[in-house]
């Protein structure tokens, strides 16, 4: 079997696509990161070899997400791109003709306006954390119900409760307030739900046109109340696709296929890399006034990667130092 991998590491989640010569993704994986994403990159891939024929070959591996540039260090990957470019490379694969993609993640959300297959514009929220599933996590496990169970008990809200949601702050406390005064749990969900639109299209959609056909992707997606609020407020249906919750994954092992098919042998380390010992580590520069923070990365006590340096002096050196062995 020959085939392509994406890994797309998140602050909440790391998820890792396998995905044949065909484009047809065979092995998805959604893990927990845990302010660990070398170390869960290294037990998604063991995982991933388990489930994979032994005879397997990688052709291609691309990175996308926060941890994009650490992880495609430590796995050779062939393509490193941002999270705008394999969300949108995804969602026009799996939803050919997508001129509007609705992300929302665990601790940031976005949105991508597509034109004949390509981003004419975007925008993402990375500081309010009402438009996020982790707000939608701690409500739940304050009204003592399971996640997965939230979207469900929402569509059965038939009078949805008004409630703030500019701010997490707020709309937690207006929440509250609801509650006190009465108003059944099935309302005040699907007012939950409706709050959350209402802040995405007013921060991350502001000034954005938005068209048909919508595609809603990232964990929130799995939510049915937020699909059910997002077709109230917008007016039009929104589709959710299969792998609605790996999608910068697909999109990731996407471009790793189109960057080695250009004749570029692949740079993919092996699955050997789930089991070789990196660390991190950090140091200030004193070399100017900038001070800046460089990070370090070690493979078997080996420096093999530095970043942050403005202006390369660290960086530069080690690729030097490579070149020259």
């Amino acid at each position: 079997m020959k085939g392509y991998l994406g890994i797309d590491v998140g602050s909440v989640s790391t998820n890792i696509v396998f995905m044949n010569e065909a484009t047809e993704v065979l092995e998805s994986l959604y893990l927990r990161t845990n302010g660990q994403p070398v170390a869960t990159v290294q037990r998604g891939l063991k995982q991933l070899r388990s489930k994979l024929p032994a005879n397997t070959i990688v052709k291609g591996v691309g990175t996308t997400g926060s941890g994009r540039q650490l992880i495609g260090i430590v796995t050779g990957a062939d393509a490193i791109k941002n999270e705008i470019t394999a969300h949108a490379v995804a969602a026009s694969h799996l939803v050919p003709g997508v001129q509007t993609v609705l992300e929302i993640g665990g601790q940031d959300s976005k949105i991508i306006i597509l034109r004949d297959g390509v981003v004419a514009d975007f925008a993402m929220n990375t500081v309010c954390a009402a438009g996020t599933g982790s707000f939608l996590d701690q409500q739940a496990s304050r009204l003592n119900i399971a996640i997965e169970e939230f979207g469900d008990l929402a569509l059965k809200g038939r009078s949805p409760v008004r409630i703030a949601g500019r701010c997490a702050v707020f709309a937690e406390s207006d929440m509250i307030h609801k509650q006190q005064m009465g108003f059944n749990l099935e309302d005040i969900l699907a007012g939950l739900c409706e709050a959350l639109v209402r802040n995405y299209l007013n921060n991350v959609g502001k000034g954005k046109e938005i068209r048909g056909p919508v595609v809603f992707q990232g964990g929130v997606a799995a939510n049915v109340g937020m699909r059910k609020a997002f077709e109230k407020a917008l007016g039009l249906p929104v589709q959710v696709p299969k792998y609605y919750n790996v999608m910068g994954a697909v999109g990731a092992a996407l471009l790793a296929k189109e960057t080695v098919s250009k004749g570029i042998p692949t740079r993919f380390k092996g699955f050997g890399v789930a089991d070789v010992e990196y660390k991190a580590g950090t140091f200030e520069c004193d070399g100017c006034p900038n001070l800046c923070e460089v990070i370090e990365m070690t493979e078997a006590g080996q420096v093999i990667a530095r970043w942050g340096d403005r202006c390369g002096k660290w960086a530069n050196a080690l690729a030097a130092s490579e070149a020259a062995i």
